[in-house]
């Protein structure tokens, strides 16, 4: 059984770089043909996809937050890594990481991280 878990700081600073860790188990993430996303759902809206990593290391980035989002990996702990930066209360959402097939839909998530952004 794989499991996500995501975890992080819960208020950020505006302007800061918010940074979330997702520690998976039951799987390695360097296995082949999948693919991992972080995905958030801010209060009242849907759900937003971030962007991921897959096992090849490459990673892929939603337009609208390509010049503040950087995604890694360590192999070695078997997590990914999330950083946001330059964050404004627009980025209060609930953060989630999640498992995709390549070329397929998600069939694990984590239970969600909420982030909210403040002064």
């Amino acid at each position: 059984q794989v499991q996500l878990q995501e975890s992080g700081p819960g208020l950020v600073k505006p302007s800061q770089t918010l940074t979330l860790t997702c520690t998976v188990s039951g799987g390695s993430i360097t296995i082949n043909d999948y693919s991992w996303s972080w995905i958030r759902q801010p209060p009242g809206k849907g759900l937003e996809w971030i962007g991921a990593i897959h096992y090849s290391g490459n990673t892929y980035y939603s337009p609208s937050l390509k010049s503040r989002t950087s995604i890694s990996r360590d192999t070695s702990k078997n997590q990914l890594t999330l950083q946001l930066s330059s964050v404004t209360p627009e980025d209060t959402a609930v953060y989630y990481c999640a498992r995709r097939v390549v070329g397929t839909g998600y069939d694990y998530w984590g239970q969600g991280t909420q982030v909210s952004v403040s002064s």
